[in-house]
C-alpha cells in the first residue's frame, strides 16, 4: 500500500495503511510460538559403575576430588608456576577470547529475533532533459514550454522489515548460539585443566632430569675411584692394562651421558617458559629450590565413574556443541516454510521543478508504504531439504563424538590410575634393589683392591648401580606424572580461574582503544556460571 499525505482525506494521517496489518500482526504473533526441528535431549553414554582398583587403599572415594590438586605435591615452586601460567599462557587467552567472541556472536543472534532491517536514508538526484532528446519525441514538441529540462528531487526515509519468528529460526539461531557460548567456557576450562597438568608435567621433567644429571656426576665420581685403583694396580705390576682400559671406558660412557642430559633439561626448560608465555631463559629463577622429583601423597580423592565425567570440560563441551548443532537443524527446516514479513518506509520526498513546492519538510511531500510479505521458496525445496539433511548429518557426528569423549574420558582416567598404582608398588621394589647395587660396588672395591676379585667383577657392580639409580628416579617421576596424568584425566584445576577475568586487563586496554565492547570483556553472562551439566548415567 502506498500514498500520500494529501490524498488520505477523511482519515488521520498515517493511520489508515496500519488498519489492515493489525489483525495480521496479531495472528502471527500469537501463532509464532512454534519451532520447527528436533528439541536436544541429552545424550546417553555407557560408563562403568565403578573403577578397577577401586579397592586399593591408596584411592579414596569418599572425599571430592581436590580443586588445587597440584599443592598436594608440597611444592612451593610448582605453586608459583602454575599461577604464573593461568595468568599468562598465550594458548589460554586465545582460549578467553573465543569466549568474548562467542558472546557477540549470541548477541548478534538474539539481535536477529527483532525487525531485520531498519535503515535511515537520504538521497538525491540532479534531472535533466535536453533539447536534442526533446525532440526525438515529435509528440511532446508543443509542450516543450512546460517542461523543466533540469530539476533536483531528494528524499528522506525510514524503513523497516521485520520478519516474524513463525517457525522458530531465529530463537533457535538463539539457542545454537547459547549453546556455542556454554561449549566455548568449556574449551576454556578444559584448555586450562590441560595447561595445569602439562605445567605439572613438565615440572616433573625438569626436576627429574636434575636427579639423573646429579645422579650421573656421583657416578662418575665412583667410577673414577675406580679408575684409580685399576691405575695403581697395574702400576705395580699388580694386574694387567685391561683393567685400566675397562675402567677407562665406563668413566668416559657415563661422562658423555651428562651433556645429553643437561640438553633435556635445558629443553624442558624452554617448554616451561613457553607455557608461561615468556621467552626462553626466563624460568631459572622460577625453579630455585630443591633438585627432587616431587613426592605423590599417600592417598588420592576418586569420585565416581559418572560424577567425574560430569566435571570434565571436554565432556561438557562435546555435549553442548551437539546441542548448538541440533539447533541448527531447526534453523535449517525453518527454510522449507513460508516466512512472514511485515514491512514499512515512511519519509519526505520534494523536487525543486516548477510543479512541486520543493518544501522537503511541508505535509504534501510525506509519503509511506506499509504491509506484509509472504515468500514461499518452493522452487528451491530440494536444495532446502538437502540443507537439513546436511545439519542432521553434522549433528549425528556430534552425537557420536560425545560418546566417544566419555569413553575416551574414562580411559585416560582407567590408564592413569593403573600407572600410579604400578609405579608405586614398583617403587619399594626400586628402593631396595639401589640400596643393593651400593652395597655391591663397595664390596666389589675392597676384594678388588685387596686382589680378591678381577675388575670386571668391579664394572659389573657400578654399572649395575648407575642403571638401578636410574630406574629409581625414573619410577619416581613415573609416580608423579602419573599422577599427574590422573588429576588431568579427573579434569579438576578449572575451578580456581571461576572469578578471575578471562581476558588480561592490559588486552582489555588494547581491544577497548579499537572498539567499544561494553561490559563483554569482562563481566561474565548468567548462563556461563551454570556450565556443569547433569551426571552421565552409568
Amino acid at each position: 500500500m502506498r500514498g500520500t499525505a494529501s490524498a488520505m482525506q477523511g482519515m488521520k494521517p498515517g493511520l489508515a495503511p496500519f488498519v489492515g496489518t493489525v489483525p495480521l500482526l496479531g495472528v502471527l504473533a500469537a501463532l509464532s510460538g512454534c519451532a520447527v526441528g528436533p528439541d536436544f535431549k541429552k545424550p546417553e553414554a555407557a560408563v562403568a559403575k565403578e573403577w578397577r582398583t577401586q579397592g586399593d587403599p591408596r584411592l579414596s572415594t569418599q572425599a571430592a576430588v581436590d580443586t588445587q590438586w597440584w599443592k598436594s605435591f608440597g611444592d612451593p615452586s610448582l605453586d608459583r608456576l602454575v599461577e604464573l601460567a593461568a595468568r599468562q599462557n598465550l594458548p589460554l587467552q586465545i582460549s578467553g577470547l573465543r569466549i568474548v567472541e562467542a558472546r557477540a556472536q549470541l548477541a548478534i543472534l538474539t539481535g536477529r529475533q527483532y525487525p531485520q532491517v531498519q535503515a535511515l536514508s537520504a538521497s538525491g538526484a540532479a534531472v535533466g532533459r535536453s533539447e536534442n532528446s526533446a525532440a526525438a519525441n515529435p509528440i511532446n514538441l508543443q509542450n516543450l514550454g512546460s517542461i523543466d529540462r533540469h530539476f533536483l528531487e531528494y528524499q528522506l526515509g525510514f524503513d523497516a522489515l521485520w520478519e516474524v519468528d513463525f517457525w522458530g529460526k531465529y530463537r533457535r539461531g538463539v539457542e545454537a548460539g547459547a549453546a556455542g557460548l556454554l561449549g566455548s567456557v568449556a574449551d576454556y576450562q578444559s584448555s586450562l585443566v590441560s595447561l595445569t597438568a602439562e605445567v605439572a608435567r613438565t615440572y616433573v621433567l625438569v626436576r627429574t632430569y636434575e636427579v639423573l644429571i646429579e645422579q650421573a656426576r656421583e657416578n662418575v665420581r665412583i667410577q673414577e675411584e675406580g679408575y684409580r685403583i685399576a691405575e695403581s694396580r697395574f702400576s705395580n705390576g699388580v694386574t694387567s692394562e685391561l683393567d685400566v682400559t675397562q675402567a677407562s671406558t665406563l668413566l668416559e660412557s657415563t661422562r658423555a651421558t651428562i651433556p645429553q642430559l643437561e640438553a633435556g633439561l635445558e629443553q624442558a626448560r624452554n617448554a616451561m617458559s613457553t607455557l608461561l608465555g615468556q621467552p626462553t631463559g626466563e624460568v631459572e629463577a622460577l625453579l630455585a629450590g630443591p633438585k627432587q622429583i616431587p613426592v605423590a601423597p599417600a592417598t588420592v580423592a576418586l569420585g565416581m565413574p559418572a560424577e567425574i565425567l560430569r566435571r570434565r570440560p571436554d565432556v561438557r563441551s562435546a555435549e553442548l556443541y551437539a546441542a548448538a548443532q541440533c539447533a541448527r537443524i531447526g534453523i535449517a527446516e525453518a527454510e522449507l516454510y513460508p516466512s512472514f514479513s511485515l514491512f514499512g518506509s515512511v519519509g519526505l520526498q520534494a523536487s525543486t521543478s516548477a510543479a512541486a513546492s520543493g518544501n522537503l519538510f511541508s505535509l504534501g511531500s510525506l509519503f509511506y508504504s506499509v504491509g506484509p510479505r509472504i515468500v514461499f521458496p518452493f522452487l528451491n525445496y530440494g536444495r532446502l531439504k538437502n540443507g537439513v539433511r546436511v545439519e542432521d548429518a553434522r549433528f549425528q557426528q556430534l552425537l557420536v563424538n560425545y560418546r566417544h569423549t566419555v569413553l575416551k574420558a574414562a580411559q585416560e582416567v582407567a590408564d592413569a590410575l593403573t600407572g600410579f598404582i604400578h609405579a608405586q608398588q614398583a617403587m619399594t621394589f626400586q628402593q631396595a634393589a639401589v640400596k643393593s647395587a651400593q652395597r655391591s660396588v663397595e664390596l666389589a672395591l675392597v676384594q678388588y683392591r685387596e686382589g680378591a676379585v678381577d675388575y670386571q667383577r668391579v664394572l659389573d657392580a657400578q654399572r649395575s648401580l648407575l642403571e638401578q639409580q636410574n630406574n629409581l628416579a625414573q619410577t619416581s617421576s613415573s609416580i608423579a606424572t602419573n599422577l599427574v596424568a590422573l588429576y588431568k584425566a579427573l579434569g579438576g584445576g578449572w575451578e580456581v580461574r571461576r572469578d578471575q577475568p578471562i581476558v588480561p586487563e592490559p588486552m582489555q586496554a588494547e581491544m577497548e582503544q579499537r572498539t567499544h565492547w561494553g561490559d563483554m570483556l569482562s563481566k561474565p553472562r548468567t548462563q556461563e556460571t551454570k556450565t556443569v551439566s547433569q551426571p552421565v548415567k552409568p
